[in-house]
C-alpha cells in the first residue's frame, strides 16, 4: 500500500469506530472560475502518471461473460464495499425478439482515462495517476466533495456513506504492488476480464487482446466522444447494445440496474451522435 495513497481499509476501520467524519482543511482548495474543471495548474502535476515505466490497462471480452456477478462479490470482499454501493458492476440487457433472444452481460469499472475528468475536477486534490497510470485517490486529502461523481462519464465513482469519501476501482493496488492481479481477474471464471501493463507486448492482456481483434477486427471503447482516451477495450455484442443502460455524469453504479422492470423503459435520452464512431483501435495490444 503506498503511503501516498493511503489506506482505505484502516482510514475507515478508524472512522466507524470513532463515529467522525474526516476533516479536512480548506487551505489551498481551488475553485474554478467557470464549471466543475478546476485550472490546470492545479492539476496539471497529478494527471501525470509515475515514471514506472509502466501503463496498466484492461479488455472485457463480452463474448465470454455469463452474468455470475464473481467479479463484483470479490470486489466488494477484497475493498469492504458496502451493500447498495458497488466499485464494479456487470450490466445486462435482453435482445432479440421471442423466441429468439438472448442476453448479453457488460462487466464495467473505471476506465482509468488519460484524460481522466475526475482529477481535472476534484477540488481538493486528490484523485491523481498512480502506478502504471491507474487513477486512484488519496485519502489522507479526499474532502467529499463529490464533483468526481458529477463528471465521471462512466458512472465509475460513489460517495461512501460512512466515511463521506469518494471511492472508485483503484486497479487493487496493493495486490499489484505484490506483483498479483485485481481481485476480480482470477475470479472470473470464464476469464472475461484482462488486465496488465499495455507496454508489455507479451502480457496477458494484449495478448488477449491480439486474439480478439484477429476474431472480431476492432476493439470497441465506451462513450469514446467524450474523449477522456479510457484503458478499458471491448470485444463482443455487449457495448453496442448496453452502452444507453449504462450510468453517466452524475450517476453510480446501483442496485436498480438488476430491476428487470427497467428494460421496459426507453432508452437514455443521451445517446451517441450520429455518425460518431462507437469503436477503438487495440491500444496497447
Amino acid at each position: 500500500m503506498t503511503e501516498q495513497t493511503g489506506d482505505r481499509r484502516a482510514f475507515m476501520t478508524a472512522a466507524a469506530a470513532s463515529s467522525l467524519l474526516p476533516v479536512v482543511s480548506t487551505e489551498g482548495r481551488q475553485v474554478a472560475a467557470e464549471g466543475k474543471e478546476q485550472p490546470e495548474e492545479f492539476w496539471r502535476d497529478r494527471m501525470q502518471a509515475p515514471d514506472d515505466g509502466k501503463k496498466f490497462g484492461w479488455f472485457v471480452d463480452t463474448r465470454r461473460c455469463f452474468g455470475c456477478h464473481a467479479c463484483e462479490v470479490s470486489c466488494k470482499a477484497e475493498n469492504d464495499v458496502p451493500l447498495g454501493n458497488y466499485i464494479r458492476q456487470t450490466f445486462y440487457k435482453d435482445v432479440g425478439a421471442y423466441p429468439k433472444v438472448a442476453r448479453v452481460f457488460m462487466p464495467m469499472s473505471c476506465q482509468h482515462c488519460e484524460d481522466a475528468p475526475c482529477i481535472k475536477a476534484c477540488p481538493c486534490g486528490a484523485l491523481h495517476k498512480a502506478a502504471g497510470g491507474t487513477v486512484a485517490i488519496d485519502y489522507n486529502t479526499c474532502c467529499g466533495h463529490g464533483t468526481c461523481v458529477e463528471v465521471c462519464p462512466y458512472g465509475a465513482l460513489y460517495l461512501d456513506p460512512v466515511a463521506k469519501q469518494a471511492v472508485k476501482c483503484h486497479n487493487c493496488y496493493h495486490r499489484t504492488e505484490a506483483g498479483m492481479e485485481p481481485a476480480c481477474v482470477p475470479t472470473c471464471p470464464s476469464e472475461a476480464l484482462h488486465f496488465g501493463d499495455l507496454n508489455d507486448p507479451e502480457s496477458g492482456v494484449n495478448q488477449a487482446m491480439r486474439a480478439a481483434v484477429e476474431a472480431e477486427g476492432e476493439l470497441q471503447q465506451i462513450r469514446p466522444e467524450k474523449q477522456t482516451r479510457p484503458r478499458m477495450w471491448f470485444a463482443g455484442p455487449a457495448p453496442v447494445e448496453v452502452e444507453n443502460h449504462l450510468p453517466r455524469e452524475g450517476e453510480s453504479y446501483n442496485p436498480e440496474a438488476y430491476n428487470i422492470y427497467n428494460w421496459a423503459q426507453s432508452e437514455k435520452a443521451e445517446a451517441p451522435v450520429a455518425g460518431e464512431s462507437r469503436s477503438a483501435g487495440g491500444g496497447g495490444a
